[in-house]
């Protein structure tokens, strides 16, 4: 079977092919409890045993003639265009759908257009009760399979996604400046280390002052997400910059939030710090609210800030907003007054119209110590003044839910949701302990409630590194950077040089995160002398999340994650057999990569480049200068020997991108395949990138063009792998 390129490395074009067959049946099968941590899995550790030859092809075949034409060019996941169907042959790795598709549907809506203001009102005057937007909560379609009519045809959800992957982008790169200013303030502040000595013992009262102001104003910002915010609002990517009543095409039920930030740039609470969102004098009397009081409540927070608020799930009492000290005691030191939000409050009583509510929760793996929980559209049904705990003027609002929704993931501001396992024993399914055999840094174990009886995978050598036959010459001669410590402190690192400048990572409670995809990442190697946990080893770490494999119903086994996995965080790499792909031409093999990073980064055969292919191929290995093939030179075949990245799957909107990364040498060719998290992936979600074949791109022994339905269930799904 021949093997495709990486076409365009995208989060929406990162690629592998086929799902793995289905097991065969067999006799004599232990059961569960029998079998439980002796899965048939033969475990390997450094150098691995030589796989056999793959069987030779039996059926389906590669038209590498027409690999690479018409290929479309994909956006990079930071960018936001309108998907577009794959044209080009997919990179590596081969897997094989079983089933029937099941397509996604979509149904339409509409967007406004511009931003709200947020003018205070002037006296209220009492108006008929009716709801601005017509909304019907007992037969609510999720949001997710509607199209807001603002994409070209992309479903909501998939613009929820660009958008917070747009945010993140901008999040990366400023923590990224802000880690660079920090350090450099540090370093000017250390050589001034004389200075505030002879400060420190000086008699002038204003000298101390002096050096403590000035270090005050070099102190890094804390807040590179409202830095993010303004540059989603400076270029026009807030996706819904007009406040509106009721759902938001694209939001659930049930989605979560990082920040206040990410709420913010969807517009589905536009403020990164008041509780209260609504809608100004600015919309009254336009068309469709002009029976309607403003300002208006569209949406409330509650995170615990106020010591009046009281929560019981379907029925809230909410206290308005002011008098807060904001020091995170809840107290309130003064009374609060009958304006801006808490106006809008009592007008939405008489009004009628829906409110979202939006719970917080504290959280370890956000950077903002908490996460945000949409749940569902709320009435206020009452409102009152009276005197607070601490005997200050406050108003009280009573909301109570619609019926019709989703059921609540919160209660009683206890944040619950899908709950990962907290023991390996307690799986339901459990057919093997740990499939890696002790190899990575944390077991993982597999499950399957699929099969009767069920069985576990097999077939494989479990190894957590690559293999290289004999054949072939790994090479290594960089030079290594002379750092100290970690790369991050050190300005004129030879790494960060050769990556640009900057290094290709920012750190995050000592896990590197990716600042964005790039045509090649130069890591710190063998010849560095950093010490082994610099941010610019991020991929070299091994496995840093729970994971777990399972048996889905219709793609053959897949990989979820059990823990909170960041954008830009490192997944692994993918590992095998590195060969030639020479040697696997006619031979039918379902788990092989192919290494076409320097092909990409020439945007030969219609692959598109990525950013910094031009800057980074004149330092590469002297070979790339040449003339490079059409079709890559190595591959990883992880036919019989890999890693857990072997089972992940293809999407249509996948959450992993893949990266090409080198470290002990130049050569492009021989680079190592890495898989990070595009988007923030949450515990028990399935881990999958896209394996970007080209429809129509694959022929049987007669001629014909074969097709594969899609099963990945995606709301913009192509509905065929090829």
């Amino acid at each position: 079977m021949g093997r495709g390129p990486f076409t365009s490395w995208t989060a929406n074009q990162l690629t592998k092919l086929w799902l793995p067959p289905r097991l065969p049946p067999s006799s004599g099968i232990p059961t569960i409890a029998e079998r439980r941590g002796t899965c048939r899995i033969v475990f390997s550790g450094g150098t691995g045993r030589q796989p056999p030859p793959p069987a030779p092809l039996a059926s389906l075949a590669l038209r590498r003639s027409a690999r690479c034409l018409n290929r479309p060019v994909r956006p990079s996941y930071a960018e936001q265009e309108p998907p577009k169907p794959p044209s080009g042959r997919g990179r590596g790795k081969r897997k094989r759908d079983e089933e029937k598709l099941e397509p996604a549907a979509a149904q339409g809506a509409k967007s406004p257009g511009r931003k709200a203001s947020n003018a205070e009102p002037g006296e209220r005057k009492p108006k008929p009760v009716i709801a601005a937007v017509p909304i019907s909560c007992a037969g609510v379609a999720p949001a997710a399979a509607e199209d807001d009519g603002m994409g070209a045809g992309k479903s909501a959800k998939l613009r929820v996604k660009e958008t917070l992957r747009a945010f993140n982008s901008h999040y990366l790169h400023l923590v990224q400046e802000e880690q660079k200013r920090a350090q450099a303030a540090l370093q000017e502040i250390e050589a001034k280390g004389g200075l505030k000595r002879q400060t420190k013992g000086s008699k002038k009262k204003g000298g101390k002052q002096e050096v403590e102001v000035e270090e005050k104003e070099k102190r890094p910002s804390k807040r590179p997400d409202l830095k993010a915010i303004t540059k989603m609002q400076e270029t026009n990517a807030v996706l819904y910059p007009e406040k509106r009543i009721g759902h938001l095409p694209g939001i659930d039920v049930g989605d979560q939030f990082y920040s206040r930030a990410e709420m913010v740039v969807l517009g589905i609470h536009s403020h990164w710090l008041n509780g209260i969102d609504y809608m100004g004098m600015k919309y009254q009397g336009k068309k469709g609210y002009e029976n309607l009081t403003f300002p208006l409540a569209t949406c409330i927070v509650m995170s615990g800030i106020y010591e009046d608020d009281l929560d019981k799930a379907d029925e809230i009492i909410y206290t308005g907003q002011g008098g807060n000290d904001l020091l995170g005691n809840h107290r309130q030191i003064g009374s609060q007054q009958l304006k801006r939000g808490n106006l809008a409050l009592k007008n939405s009583r008489d009004n009628g119209n829906p409110i979202r509510v939006i719970r917080g929760h504290s959280s370890k793996t956000s950077y903002t110590g908490k996460v945000y929980t949409y749940d569902g559209l709320y009435k206020v049904v009452d409102d009152w003044v009276q005197n607070g705990l601490q005997g200050h003027v406050v108003f009280k609002y009573k909301l109570k839910r619609l019926e019709g929704q989703p059921s609540l993931t919160t209660s009683e501001v206890r944040f619950t949701r899908a709950e990962a396992p907290t023991t390996i024993s307690e799986l339901p399914g459990l057919v093997c302990d740990d499939i890696s055999g002790g190899q990575e840094n944390l077991p993982i174990p597999a499950t399957n409630l699929v099969d009767d009886p069920p069985v576990p995978p097999s077939g494989f050598t479990y190894l957590k590194s690559l293999q290289i036959i004999k054949s072939i010459k790994m090479l290594s001669n960089i030079i290594g950077c002379d750092c100290e410590g970690d790369c991050a402190s050190n300005k004129n690192c030879s790494c960060a040089q050769r990556n640009g400048s900057d290094l290709p990572y920012v750190s995050y409670k000592n896990i590197g995160r990716l600042v964005e995809p790039k045509a090649v990442v130069f890591e710190c190697g063998a010849n560095c002398s950093c010490n082994h946990n610099c941010v610019n080893r991020t991929s070299q770490q091994g496995l840093q999340y729970r994971l777990e494999v399972f048996k889905t119903a219709s793609k053959g086994w897949g990989v979820r994650t059990w823990d909170t996995i960041l954008p830009g965080a490192p997944i692994c790499e993918y590992t095998g057999v590195l060969r030639r792909t020479e040697d696997l031409d006619g031979l039918q093999n379902n788990y092989v990569f192919d290494i076409d990073c320097l092909q990409t980064m020439k945007g030969l055969d219609g692959r598109e480049k990525r950013a910094g292919s031009e800057m980074h191929l004149p330092n590469l290995h002297p070979e790339n200068d040449s003339e490079a093939p059409p079709a890559p030179e190595y591959c990883i075949d992880a036919s019989s020997i890999g890693n857990f990245a072997r089972f992940i799957n293809h999407s249509c909107q996948p959450n992993l991108f893949v990266q090409c990364v080198l470290s002990s040498h130049n050569d492009v060719k021989l680079a190592k395949v890495t898989l990070f998290a595009a988007d923030t992936i949450l515990p028990l979600q399935e881990l999958s990138y896209d394996y970007g074949y080209r429809l129509d791109s694959v022929v049987g022994p007669d001629g014909e063009i074969v097709k594969l339905p899609c099963h990945c269930g995606a709301p913009d799904c192509r509905k065929r792998l090829y």
